[in-house]
């Protein structure tokens, strides 16, 4: 094998007596020695003197020739990629790669194949050879990453289709050429770690600048290493966990190893667990439940009954949110629990044989999430379906829907319900002699509140009424909770009525009429708003008020008690609403924490401050639950307001509509709106602002509805809008006002 010193050089080196007696030359005779090359022989190859070992330094020098024209004319030429190995003087054609004899092969290759790749190279019957001994004592089970054994990775295998091309490449060389090359490729592949370090210094050292380039690019492409098929799966799956929805749809389209990691279960379940039914606090981005139709879906599906529910106490977490439906929907979230329990235990693998077929039903929680993501992408975006509703002879003045049934009641007197699917009426309640109010209705029957100072309660599948209850003025406002029916009225009493005992009570204290209930069967506590500007809290108990909020100033149309998971970002002091709160239960201010999480009381002592604030009821009685930390009204002052219901204070003012707001509807992702300028506003709880406004009405806004995948608004021209943001991006267009 030829040494490095008979390869050809670039550049001829000056003896040691020219640095000792520097002779200067013209400037034209220093670049002609700038460009001249070694003497060549006929053979192709520069003859350099062979390197002896001497006690003294000594430096090779290359004989100096004359200087050709063409010599000068190729020198002046641009270095480039295609001319940096263009041949010199008095060379031919002939290839300059040498061509190894088969001596040399034998006598300085293949043992150095041989001692390197010993399962390739070494003789039958000698296993004695030391990479074999070395082979045979390694032990199997240590594995080391690539941090700590650089070594493990150097053995990795070869890009096949960039093996290819070369391979295509090489083959349009000639014979010899393509031998020395394979020989070459076969040392460095044999060579270990500190020879391959040598061979690759004294290539690089002989690239030109264009070659250089090349190899900055093929070094920066092969030193990406694809450490999802490195690591173990579990440390992947944990990885891909801390990425973001987008960042794990672009990993999935990397290779099949990550697409198979990134639609893992375990990811995806991580992913609904951050975003479903609140909004994340890294992203702020949050997704709809869509539980309650899934799973009606899935009963109508399967037509048998849903497993028994042993996740009791998850459902109970939930229990101080206070919905319009919740009393209906209140067992089927038991179910949904359950349900999503037996997901998990199958896939740890601890449920029965029995249930392996129950378990296939189910879809990956990336299906899950995909669908969740349709609809939050949609609400964000504004991209809806419209359906209008015409029927009622004059204005309407309250609403509720469901899957698939829409209830309406209107100042004609009747109360009608809708198939929202076929856009038909599919029962007509009549019974009240003025305007109907307020309804609500759940799975076993429908109440309704009329200007005739009635209470109704009506079989909503057969149309018939059950009951009659009476108020001395005008009902406004209807609410029922587990075994509990309020309602306000126009003579400014609040009345309870109990299913259960078949008693009633009333609460009195505001000084005009009653527009808005909303009982907390949990914490048995009841907020109401009045005309009077203040919104109150009662005790169920022992029938009084505990708190009472000013700080509207104009007439409170609604309230609603927020989830208990509700985080508000506080904003600066001199932005916060300087309303008070007086209290009947005390003469002197309590001293009350700064606001923060309901969740967030770790501490006894601040817990016990916390039941102060609402009074001795709650302070000597430490296993009641608390009401609800948050709530939010709506008022003719054309705002709504966010109060702390424990410090009394409103943290934020939402301003927007230019009319007084009617209609309020809320859920952990966002707030609804409805006012008299005959816009809808959608709000986000987190920051106060407005995210979308909802034209169409010809009057005023007189009350709202809001889903998961659902927005629905009734008018005074008599006409209930439902916004439906299920369907494709495609097959719906892009709605509202953005902010």
């Amino acid at each position: 094998m030829e040494s490095l010193a008979s390869l050809p050089t670039s550049y001829p080196l000056l003896s040691l007596s020219w640095h000792n007696n520097p002779t200067h030359h013209s400037k034209t005779d220093a670049f002609m020695h700038l460009h001249q090359k070694p003497a060549v022989s006929s053979g192709g190859r520069a003859h350099l003197p062979p390197i002896t070992p001497v006690a003294t330094p000594v430096t090779l020098v290359s004989p100096v020739t004359p200087v050709t024209p063409k010599q000068t004319e190729d020198a002046n030429m641009k270095p480039s990629k295609e001319n940096c190995d263009r041949r010199r003087p008095g060379e031919d054609d002939v290839s300059r790669l040498p061509n190894i004899s088969q001596q040399s092969m034998s006598q300085s290759v293949t043992p150095f194949l041989r001692e390197h790749i010993p399962s390739l190279y070494a003789p039958i019957g000698k296993p004695d050879l030391p990479s074999m001994v070395n082979l045979k004592n390694k032990d199997p089970n240590s594995k080391y990453c690539y941090r700590h054994r650089p070594d493990s990775k150097c053995r990795r295998a070869a890009d096949e289709s960039k093996m290819a091309v070369i391979q295509r490449d090489l083959e349009t060389l000639p014979a010899g050429d393509r031998q020395a090359i394979t020989n070459v490729w076969s040392l460095f592949s044999a060579a270990p770690t500190k020879q391959r370090e040598l061979m690759l210094q004294g290539i690089i050292t002989q690239c030109c600048f264009p070659q250089l380039s090349m190899v900055s690019r093929e070094v920066h492409e092969q030193l990406k290493i694809d450490f999802l098929s490195a690591l173990p799966t579990e440390l992947s799956l944990k990885i891909l966990c801390y990425l973001d929805c987008s960042s794990l749809c672009k990993a999935a389209q990397v290779s099949r190893r990550w697409n198979t990691l990134s639609g893992d279960d375990v990811v995806w379940h991580r992913m609904c667990e951050q975003h479903i039914g609140r909004k994340c606090e890294k992203c702020q981005w949050g997704l709809p439940r869509l539980e309650k139709k899934r799973l009606r879906e899935w009963k109508i599906h399967h037509h048998r009954p849903l497993l028994p529910t042993p996740a009791v106490a998850i459902s109970n977490r939930n229990t101080a949110v206070t919905t319009v439906t919740k009393r209906a929907a209140e067992s089927i979230e038991d179910e949904g629990q359950a349900k999503r329990q037996c997901i998990k235990e199958g896939i740890d693998g601890s449920t029965d044989a029995t249930d392996s077929g129950l378990r296939e039903k189910f879809r990956p929680w990336k299906d899950v999430y995909r669908d969740r993501f349709k609809v939050g992408s949609n609400w964000q975006k504004g991209r809806c379906t419209i359906k209008t509703f015409r029927g009622h002879a004059n204005g309407v003045t309250c609403l509720q829907f469901d899957d698939n049934m829409l209830a309406t009641g209107s100042y004609d007197s009747t109360i009608k319900i809708w198939d929202i699917e076929k856009g038909e009426v599919v029962q007509n309640l009549l019974g009240h002699t003025m305007g109907i109010r307020a309804l609500q209705f759940d799975d076993r029957m429908l109440v309704s509140g009329s200007l005739d100072g009635t209470v109704k309660i009506w079989n909503w599948r057969t149309g018939a009424c059950i009951n009659t209850l009476n108020h001395q003025g005008g009902v406004i406002t209807v609410h029922m909770e587990g075994d509990f029916l309020a309602s306000g009225s126009m003579d400014r009493s609040i009345k309870i009525f109990n299913f259960k005992t078949q008693q009633s009570f009333c609460l009195r204290g505001h000084t005009d009429w009653v527009n808005h209930v909303r009982l907390d069967v949990t914490s048995r506590t009841l907020l109401s708003a009045s005309d009077d500007c203040t919104v109150k809290m009662w005790d169920l108990d022992s029938r009084t008020c505990i708190k009472t909020y000013e700080g509207h100033v104009g007439q409170v149309q609604q309230v609603l008690a927020l989830p208990d998971d509700f985080e508000v970002e506080v904003e600066s002091p001199r932005e916060v609403d300087a309303s008070s709160t007086a209290s009947n239960r005390s003469s002197t201010p309590i001293a009350t924490p700064p606001p923060s999480s309901h969740s967030s009381s770790h501490s006894s002592g601040h817990h016990a401050e916390e039941r102060a604030a609402y009074g001795p009821i709650f302070l000597n009685d430490p296993d009641r639950p608390l009401p609800p930390r948050y709530m939010l009204t709506g008022s003719l002052d054309l705002t709504l307001r966010l109060w702390d219901t424990a410090t009394g204070k409103s943290p934020r003012c939402f301003w927007g509509h230019v009319e007084g707001v009617w209609g309020l509807a809320v859920d952990t992702l966002r707030y609804v709106s409805g006012a008299n300028d005959a816009t809808v506003k959608v709000w986000d709880p987190r920051t106060g602002k407005c995210e979308r406004t909802f034209t169409g009405h010809n009057g005023p806004v007189t009350c709202v509805g809001l889903s998961d995948s659902r927005l629905a608004s009734g008018g005074e021209d008599g006409e209930v809008r439902l916004y439906s943001f299920e369907a494709e991006p495609w097959e719906c267009l892009e709605r509202g006002t953005p902010a």
